[in-house]
């Protein structure tokens, strides 16, 4: 029998705002609504597989000419290349041949607010001409297809639907990228940090004003802990469009920062002695009521069983994930055990921000914060392997194996570790080629996001490895911030 304490806690007040999962994507709006008299150019929008954002940019005239013949398909054809390049170089596999026909997908049209008129559109990596054998136009290593089949797999297989949000936390500092000069090195969500009228306040009032008159539901902003670090936390959205609203808010960020003559980068880790800027992604799992089980009831009772296989999903591949989460050695520099970044072990705690996944709110209500995760990542591709290893332990009824971590995991002794089933714990990647290595190793993960992509991504990774290293240190950490 509960005890009056416990029926308390069981039936207290949720908090904060409540968000519910929307079946569907969003009703695209036709060429008349979107195309107003303020639009004059359209920024044909994609994100490759290193984490670049490029675009094309066309007249306004000539975009809805190229999408207003219903006897042809809209689209800007691109060499095939594009997927594979890094900087000059291209990863194996790729070369001077080929040529995709990129769709844009009218769902995801922004104006944008930081360009006047200019609007962004995402799209669709599709083949010119279709498969002879199955028609298929469909492109496996288009970031933005991955995403969106997984999603649908996650519906069609288990019922079940995503919410995700995503904290921006990023560095603003002097236009000169060589000498590291950053604005303000006040702390955390310190008043000194965002005085009335500094460049940094005018800056950081202009990115919200801009994301909230773009559509972007902007939570919140503040001042993070490291020399001129913020943070803008941006609403739940389901998995597809939360990924492009964080291309957009991105692109806010950069373009407002370089307006005002700073620049801004999301470059992991900047300063041994601070924090590092991560890309904490919160998701919440929706779905119809499952049977509770009393296999791991015990370890998480607020749980529900969707949500434990889920998590256990994650925590599983956790180590594969983390190619696509943290895909620089950069990446490797924050995640360390004892700066609140996650840590270095396959684990889950509430409230605990020394687990790199982090339960928050009330029972009823939980979500996920998955804090293995930086804005060196292309976000379609982080968020498509979290989808579909939580996916994959959906579909297997996988049972929770590990309980709450009351504190951090290199703090708990061992009958401490024991006692929440931890006595072998799993241990992340330290560096980018074991993460490679363990995603190799994965054949789960393989079989979820496919051989192909998996295959191509890793010639792609380890050709930005190479491009990244600097022939010194100051020259990587200058390279990581331009383009970061």
């Amino acid at each position: 029998m509960a005890t009056s304490s416990q029926s308390r806690a069981e039936n207290a007040q949720p908090y904060g705002v409540l968000y519910k999962s929307k079946a569907g994507s969003p009703e695209a709006k036709g060429l008349d609504e979107l195309l107003t008299s303020d639009v004059q150019f359209v920024r044909v929008q994609w994100v490759d597989l290193i984490n670049t954002i490029r675009y094309r940019v066309l007249p306004a005239g000539y975009f809805r000419t190229l999408l207003s013949d219903p006897s042809s398909r809209g689209g800007v054809q691109i060499g095939k290349i594009v997927l594979g390049l890094v900087g000059l170089q291209h990863a194996p596999g790729f070369g001077a041949v080929g040529e995709y026909l990129y769709v844009p997908d009218l769902s995801s049209w922004r104006v944008c607010t930081y360009a006047p008129g200019h609007a962004s559109v995402m799209g669709w990596f599709q083949e010119k001409i279709p498969d002879p054998q199955t028609g298929r136009l469909a492109v496996d290593l288009c970031p933005r297809t991955l995403l969106a089949r997984l999603v649908q797999e996650a519906q069609e297989k288990a019922g079940v639907s995503f919410l995700v949000g995503v904290e921006s936390e990023f560095i603003l500092m002097r236009a000169d990228t060589s000498e590291l000069d950053f604005l303000n090195d006040a702390g955390w969500s310190c008043s000194a940090k965002t005085r009335t009228g500094s460049v940094e306040t005018v800056v950081l009032e202009e990115i919200a004003r801009d994301l909230i008159a773009a559509g972007v539901e902007l939570q919140m902003y503040h001042a993070e802990a490291a020399p001129g670090q913020y943070e803008v936390i941006t609403g739940p959205q389901a998995p597809l469009e939360a990924a492009d609203t964080l291309v957009f808010t991105r692109e806010t960020i950069y373009n407002v920062a370089n307006k005002h003559g700073l620049h801004a980068t999301f470059a992991p880790r900047l300063h041994t002695d601070s924090c590092g800027s991560g890309a904490h992604t919160h998701m919440s799992v929706h779905g119809p009521p499952a049977r509770a089980r009393a296999a791991d009831d015990a370890l998480a009772p607020t749980l529900t069983p969707v949500e434990r296989s889920f998590l256990q999903g994650v925590l599983t591949h956790l180590p594969a994930i983390c190619a696509f989460t943290l895909p620089t050695a950069a990446s490797y520099a924050r995640m360390v055990d004892g700066i609140w970044s996650g840590g270095t072990y396959a684990a889950w705690g509430t409230d605990n921000r020394e687990t790199p996944v982090r339960l928050c709110g009330p029972r009823g209500h939980h979500h996920f914060e998955v804090k293995c995760v930086d804005a060196t990542a292309a976000p379609h591709l982080a968020i498509a392997a979290l989808v579909g290893a939580g996916l994959k332990g959906i579909v297997d009824g996988a049972v929770l194996t590990m309980g709450d971590c009351p504190k951090p995991m290199w703090e708990m002794s061992e009958p401490e570790k024991a006692a929440v089933g931890m006595m072998n714990p799993l241990r992340l990647p330290m560096n980018i080629v074991d993460a490679r290595k363990a995603l190799v190793a994965d054949e789960v993960i393989e079989g979820v996001l496919g051989e192909n992509f998996v295959r191509t991504y890793i010639g792609v990774n380890e050709t930005l490895e190479k491009f990244m290293q600097g022939k010194d240190e100051k020259e990587t950490v200058k390279k990581l911030v331009e383009y970061y």
